[in-house]
């Protein structure tokens, strides 16, 4: 197995639709290490990023791309345009000489920007990317982007592991019918579109097979899983199948979930299955009804404190992430302390808290803002609510013992996706049993069994 480092991808933006796993914040993507004479990826942005970054890089590697940087961007926010776009430049200062190529939903949304840079040799949209044709020594289209709300299908491909990681991600559905008002990806990812279970049961095998231990399954909004597959089978049912077809696999987590579409299969799956990890991101993005509302979500408040008091009777040991937007328009300070109060209530521990970014094209676009400064307040505000839940969970582990899998010779995740820090090297990527000896506000000690 290939040599840990830290995650390329940047979670520190609105994951809208559902890919975070708790992974903290990078924001500044580096190019890969890729073998010498292959193409160099940087990915910005979500879990789906991770995977189709990988895919990209077998499709290069066929195609004989062998001084090219591909640059995989992310649009869920501006200000993860403007770090791609530096990046580009950044790219072709640093290497004159290689071929350019950017692809993601920045791309999707606005190719002819893109392609007018001049650091830029190629645009491909989302679509595209995924296809082998696409990456073609030869290829004689510098833009090549077709409507994305045109796709109905969602490619399959087989991959035989990840570069530098010990996890692994899975692409299980892909795109949104869903249109909330702040959100511009459903416009970048197309119509919502499942991966049937008999390709996800083949990829998984082959990733356990060449030593993976944890498999994650990512998508743009995977709680819609199946309502598009023959006898519309909901995630949940997936994911049983999968456990039950794949003995072999010892740790399944999945990324964020959409509270009100979490289905009576799943529930009682985190119930009963030790396998499916006890960390549920759920997409929440505020606290208050009637922003909630605005937003045009589909749950309330009093869904995630529901179900996140369900969770808990059937898994005690469950830890609960959310997204929250902070600084929607309209959002006043009692709206936000109900997002405040809604931290300790349920006992949110992983938060990926984010000000309101205007996205044009979006209803919410339209709407007065809330000005910057308050934004930014209300989200440091609820940052810190957030430490505070993580470094009290972190205290109430010492003295447990759990299954850490090893992402770096002294340090890795316990099945609630706390960080584990020991004090002497193991070999990476395997599960080793880990007696939690102390915890940081961040992280935790111990030493292994």
């Amino acid at each position: 197995m290939t040599q840990s480092r830290p995650s390329q991808t940047s979670p520190d933006v609105p994951h809208i639709h559902g890919d975070t796993d708790g992974e903290q914040p990078v924001l500044e993507p580096v190019l890969d290490e890729s073998r010498p004479g292959e193409a160099r990826l940087m990915t910005f942005g979500c879990r789906m990023n991770t995977y189709e970054s990988e895919v990209m890089r077998d499709h290069a590697r066929s195609a004989g791309l062998d001084n090219a940087i591909i640059i995989n961007t992310c649009a869920v926010t501006k200000e993860a345009e403007r770090q791609a776009r530096q990046a580009i430049r950044k790219a072709r200062r640093d290497n004159p000489q290689a071929k350019i190529i950017v692809t993601g939903c920045a791309v999707q949304l606005d190719p002819d920007r893109f392609a007018a840079m001049t650091e830029v040799d190629r645009v491909i949209g989302n679509a595209e990317k995924l296809q082998a044709d696409s990456w073609r020594v030869g290829s004689n289209q510098p833009v090549l982007v077709q409507d994305i709300m045109t796709v109905r299908e969602t490619a399959e491909h087989l991959l035989s592991g990840f570069e530098g990681r010990d996890r692994a991600f899975i692409q299980v559905q892909q795109g949104c019918d869903h249109r909330c008002t702040f959100c511009i990806i459903p416009y970048a990812r197309g119509p919502s579109r499942s991966v049937a279970l008999g390709p996800v049961v083949e990829q998984v095998r082959t990733l356990v097979a060449n030593g993976y231990k944890e498999v994650v399954l990512t998508g743009v909004d995977i709680t819609s899983y199946g309502h598009d597959l023959p006898g519309q089978p909901p995630l949940g049912q997936m994911v049983r199948r999968l456990l039950q077809l794949v003995p072999e696999l010892p740790r399944l987590r999945l990324t964020s979930l959409d509270p009100v579409e979490i289905d009576a299969d799943l529930l009682d799956l985190f119930g009963r299955e030790p396998r499916l990890m006890p960390h549920v991101h759920l997409s929440v993005q505020a606290g208050d009804d009637m922003i909630l509302k605005r937003m045009k979500r589909r749950h309330l408040r009093h869904h995630v404190i529901d179900l996140c008091a369900d969770l808990r009777r059937r898994r005690p040991d469950v830890v609960f992430g959310a997204d929250l937007i902070a600084g929607f328009p309209t959002e006043t300070d009692e709206m936000h302390a109900n997002t405040v109060r809604l931290v300790e209530e349920t006992g949110l521990t992983y938060l990926h808290v984010f000000p309101y970014s205007s996205r044009p094209g979006t209803p919410a676009a339209k709407i007065p803002p809330v000005p910057a400064d308050i934004a930014k307040a209300r989200a440091a505000e609820l940052r810190a609510a957030g430490a505070h839940r993580l470094a009290a969970h972190l205290r109430t582990q010492i003295g447990n013992t759990v299954e850490v899998l090893f992402e770096t010779a002294t340090s890795g995740h316990a099945p609630d996706y706390a960080t584990v820090r020991v004090d002497a090297p193991v070999q990476e990527g395997t599960l080793r049993s880990v007696r939690l000896t102390g915890a940081t506000e961040t992280e935790l000690l111990g030493t292994v069994c």
